[in-house]
């Protein structure tokens, strides 16, 4: 077998293993997004404040995976075929301001003050938003990876 099929084969099972711990983090946030979001009404005595933390750190280790081993990969130039890296150009933009407003909600309620609560079910259904058009963006750039 030669060296390039080799390396192709293995660039193939890195590529599969990163989209397996892409998809495993990403169900495992929105398990967690779903039950944060039905913890209405959201009064101060009735918050799970654990369960809000918690889905605040799965959010972040699953922007941060996305982000720092998928989207940097590729802006370092180790995804060699043109058509992954052209997808990942178009998702971009849209992938970086949901993990902004991603990182926006955790700063505010992975430690929120006792007056924060009134907003919590406005900012759950924005960043649904946010995350829902998130999802979209990498199912493409997967897509493309996985091709």
């Amino acid at each position: 077998m030669s060296e390039e099929r080799v390396e192709s084969g293995e660039r193939r099972t890195r590529t599969s293993d990163m989209v397996d711990k892409l998809l495993i983090e990403r169900q495992e946030m929105l398990t967690l997004f779903c039950q944060t979001a039905g913890l209405e009404p959201y009064t101060q005595g009735e918050i799970d404040r654990g369960r809000l933390r918690r889905f605040c750190q799965v959010l972040m280790d699953y922007m941060a995976f996305g982000h720092f081993e998928i989207i940097a990969r590729i802006s370092r130039g180790e995804e060699k075929r043109a058509s992954v890296v052209t997808v990942a150009e178009g998702v971009y933009e849209k992938i970086l301001e949901a993990t902004e407003y991603a990182v926006a909600f955790n700063d505010k309620y992975d430690s929120p003050a006792q007056d924060e609560f009134g907003q919590l079910e406005h900012d759950l259904s924005i960043l649904g938003e946010e995350l829902a058009v998130r999802i979209e963006m990498e199912d493409r750039l997967v897509a493309a990876m996985m091709a």
